[in-house]
């Protein structure tokens, strides 16, 4: 693998066509299924840990060295996910959250895979939020009530924003692939789509140009400096 998936983009020419994305996160999305059905979320899921071969744009989920049981007990590690990644239950303290952390970083890398920006670039955690609010409009209490909650016990008040939509923010994307990026930035948790509901998407299914070569398997893991890599 020569390079990690962010300096790929930076070393890249051009952007990324749709069937590029596609088949990156078609790969994600299956080494993401079979972790979290094995018990484990990643937890610091960002392009800087996706491994690449140039030539081929097989990747590889790779440095799980902050990866997490799904059924262990608090209390959880203080670090989950680089800021621009990391879920809103994540940025208001709950005490409780798993794979679905994995799920919000995945509409932010895709995102970016399409745009080579990032899509909610804070610079603090209140900053974060800000931009979260401003991409996909502020949380009202029925979406996420849970939300709501934990916003108060930190005396939080969400910033009053309207979405600027996702479309707006990344134009190449056909309709298939917003709806996707869409679900899986739900304020909600158990809103975002699992994995495995992922690979069932209208951008995945029926799509004959996407690689299945690399069948998620036991075999397909390598322990390493503490880090778990799909190989």
């Amino acid at each position: 693998m020569q390079s990690s998936l962010l300096d790929h983009m930076v070393k890249r020419q051009t952007k990324f066509t749709e069937d590029e994305v596609r088949s990156i996160c078609f790969q994600m999305f299956h080494g993401l299924d079979y972790m979290h059905r094995n018990g484990y979320f990643h937890s610091d899921l960002k392009p800087a840990n996706v491994l690449v071969n140039d030539g081929s744009h097989v990747v590889k989920i790779a440095d799980l060295g902050f990866a997490m049981e799904i059924d262990s007990p608090p209390p959880y590690t203080d670090y989950v996910t680089t800021r621009p990644y990391r879920a809103p239950e994540v940025l208001l303290q709950s005490g409780l959250y798993g794979p679905k952390v994995d799920m919000w970083a995945m509409d932010a890398i895709m995102a970016q895979l399409f745009s080579f920006r990032t899509l909610f670039p804070g610079q603090s955690a209140d900053d974060q939020m800000f931009k979260i609010c401003s991409v996909i409009g502020s949380l009202t209490w029925d979406t996420w009530p849970e939300g709501h909650i934990l916003a108060q016990n930190l005396n939080y008040e969400f910033p009053q924003l309207r979405s600027v939509g996702l479309s707006a923010m990344v134009p190449s994307a056909s309709r298939s692939a917003i709806q996707l990026i869409s679900s899986l930035c739900s304020w909600d948790p158990s809103a975002r789509p699992t994995a495995a509901e992922a690979l069932k998407h209208p951008l995945f299914v029926g799509n004959h140009k996407i690689s299945r070569a690399i069948p998620m398997r036991k075999s397909n893991i390598l322990l390493a400096s503490n880090s778990l890599i799909f190989l």
